[in-house]
């Protein structure tokens, strides 16, 4: 079951105290920055976190899953949602430990056939 816009609404109106946060579509489910950086996927409703190292140790004994077939485990940040500043710590702790995004490179131009 594909996430519910009011899921992805009600995850940013919680969160929002925390600048820079912002969800996009990512692979028919959704992706949600912090500035520039991936630190949570949102999918079937569910708020799923990378497990770094600096966010681990702020919710030791958090719920661990997979947010797709396939994929390593996250924490599940659903819970947390009722606590805002302790998610927003989670979520600042995450984006320190993530590396910033690899630059964009320009599309080759096509060479015209003549």
């Amino acid at each position: 079951m594909p996430t519910s816009p009011a899921t992805i609404a009600h995850i940013l109106d919680t969160l929002a105290d925390l600048p820079g946060l912002r969800a996009a579509k990512m692979f028919g489910e959704y992706g949600l920055y912090l500035d520039s950086k991936v630190v949570a996927l949102i999918c079937d409703d569910t708020l799923f976190a990378k497990a770094t190292a600096s966010a681990r140790p702020l919710i030791p004994g958090i719920s661990m899953g997979p947010p797709y077939s396939g994929a390593r485990d996250h924490m599940i940040l659903n819970a947390l949602l009722d606590d805002p500043d302790l998610c927003a710590r989670v979520l600042r702790a995450i984006a320190s430990d993530v590396p910033e995004p690899k630059p964009k490179q320009p599309k080759a131009r096509k060479a015209k056939a003549g």
